[in-house]
């Protein structure tokens, strides 16, 4: 069916007022969406909040038009609209601001502006153009260099410039899907600040799908709470508490809490010295002076992604070679094979891994018994032990939760925070020297997030060395006892978390230093 717009309409010069009536969605027998009803008042900075699943991207799939709902209306402006496409929702002022950038790199700011129109024709004329942006770009509460290729802009910059995009298009209502998910604290306040000042002008209203309970109350308006399909509660952010909002998330489920942090003196179980080696692009070099990480303390590598923090985990893991410098576990050197990993309770647990540390098509048992398949009781087996595989299995499933059809079914079938609970069982099964991990909660929801946290602060008040990168300074904050900052594929700021002050942190991830 195509697109249905009034040929008349025209998006009004202000914020737009929308609504979802029973909006409901099923996939087969799953229903995805059950009867949701929210109202995002015309010039609101609404925030909808929700555990993965929840429906949240499904609801807003079904306004921006990707999904035909299968029931429920739509109402924009206190009409009832029919959204076939994206087109269509383009067409009525309604746009969308994504987790990753949708940007050329290659081109300049103008040129990304320019090409998004429907309407540019195929021999473009650059003095018009430039003085159309111009007149735009003096109504906008902020800018970005329209000449700089978008590969060289910051984050931040490429961020406000996704914004720009949908309001050079005459979007009048935004969804933002985690919209600060590669940002800052600076640069996520000042985008947030930005959205906040232009609804609150009326030139536009927001709707932010969040995690992150700080922005939610610093800058929404009204949050709107989805749980398992349904619509759990809402209500104005001032009358609301973290407390509140938490628990619309996620029912009666009770919350893993992190163990007290235990005050340990260790030593010195991992040991960079002089490291260097070549980036993912082969023309830049990753050189890592001196870190060190000690007994019973997480060391946290902050950072914006593409800073060196995926080459640091690949040549911890054996991945990547280096060209010069000292490796040493426990006083030994490393070169990260199996035997030297398995000799100095060196374990991992590597971004996505479902990719990266799983055999996707094999099945949860399998999966779980990798480390020790061809080991036990410290000798090694010519034969698969498959009853001794399925016992620990069963065993490990039950410990760290892990919900799964069966422990026969792949892997691959299961949600995200199970995979991660699954390989998390797998790596701190028996005693841990060092554990070396890279964005463990990236895309969990909020219950998973909370456990498998408190599984690291478990395992290092156990007396494990942990090595924590993550792109996450909240996730940094709370879990780590020192705090080092990767910036251009070095470490160029160390703190104490307990003294750390996130605007300086933010300024060295930003590249001030």
């Amino acid at each position: 069916m195509n697109h249905v717009v009034d040929r008349h309409y025209q998006v009004p010069e202000r914020g737009l007022a929308l609504e979802t009536l029973g909006m409901t969605m099923r996939f087969g027998g799953f229903t995805a969406l059950n009867t949701v009803s929210i109202k995002v008042a015309a010039g609101s900075f609404h925030a909808l909040l929700g555990e993965n699943g929840a429906g949240k991207s499904t609801l807003v799939k079904c306004i921006m038009g990707f999904y035909r709902p299968t029931a429920g209306q739509l109402m924009l402006e206190g009409r009832e609209v029919e959204v076939a496409d994206p087109r269509a929702a383009h067409d009525l002022g309604l746009g969308m601001v994504y987790q990753h950038f949708t940007l050329v790199p290659s081109l300049t700011a103008a040129e990304n502006l320019v090409i998004s129109r429907a309407d540019t024709s195929q021999r473009i004329d650059w003095k018009r153009e430039r003085e159309r942006l111009a007149a735009f770009m003096a109504e906008m509460p902020f800018s970005v260099p329209l000449d700089r290729p978008v590969g060289r802009l910051s984050a931040g910059e490429k961020q406000k410039l996704e914004l720009l995009k949908q309001l050079y298009l005459g979007r009048r209502f935004l969804i933002l899907d985690e919209p600060t998910s590669v940002l800052t604290p600076a640069e996520a306040d000042e985008l947030l600040g930005m959205i906040r000042a232009m609804t609150q002008s009326g030139a536009l209203t927001c709707l932010m799908i969040s995690h992150k309970f700080r922005e939610v109350t610093a800058f929404a308006d009204e949050v709107s709470v989805l749980r398992r399909g349904d619509y759990a509660g809402g209500g104005k952010v001032s009358d609301l508490s973290t407390a509140d909002m938490a628990a619309m998330m996620i029912g009666d489920k009770e919350l893993l809490r992190p163990a007290t942090r235990q005050k340990m003196q260790g030593e010195k179980v991992l040991q960079m010295t002089g490291v260097s080696a070549p980036d993912r692009s082969g023309l830049k070099r990753i050189v890592i002076d001196d870190l060190a990480v000690k007994s019973g303390e997480i060391l946290g590598i902050a950072g914006i992604s593409g800073n060196g923090q995926v080459e640091l985990m690949q040549i911890l893991a054996g991945e990547r070679r280096i060209v010069e410098g000292d490796i040493r576990v426990k006083n030994r050197p490393y070169r990260a094979g199996r035997a030297e990993q398995r000799a100095l309770n060196v374990r991992y647990l590597p971004e996505e891994p479902l990719k990266n540390a799983c055999a996707p098509t094999m099945s949860v048992a399998e999966n779980m018994f990798f480390r020790d398949f061809d080991m036990h009781d410290g000798r090694r087996q010519i034969f698969l032990d498959k009853r001794r595989m399925l016992r620990e299995a069963a065993q490990r499933v039950r410990d760290f939760k892990v919900k799964t059809a069966s422990l026969f079914a792949p892997i691959a079938g299961l949600s995200g925070g199970n995979v991660q609970r699954a390989a998390l069982s797998r790596e701190l099964s028996g005693k841990v020297d060092l554990l070396l991990i890279a964005n463990p909660c990236f895309g969990l929801d909020f219950s998973a997030v909370a456990e498998i946290r408190a599984r690291i602060m478990a395992a290092r008040n156990a007396g494990a060395a942990v090595l924590l990168i993550s792109e996450d300074l909240d996730e940094i904050l709370e879990l780590s006892d020192r705090i080092i900052v990767m910036s251009e594929g070095r470490l160029v700021y160390e703190t104490a978390a307990a003294k750390a002050d996130t605007a300086v942190i933010g300024s060295y991830m930003a590249g001030h230093h």
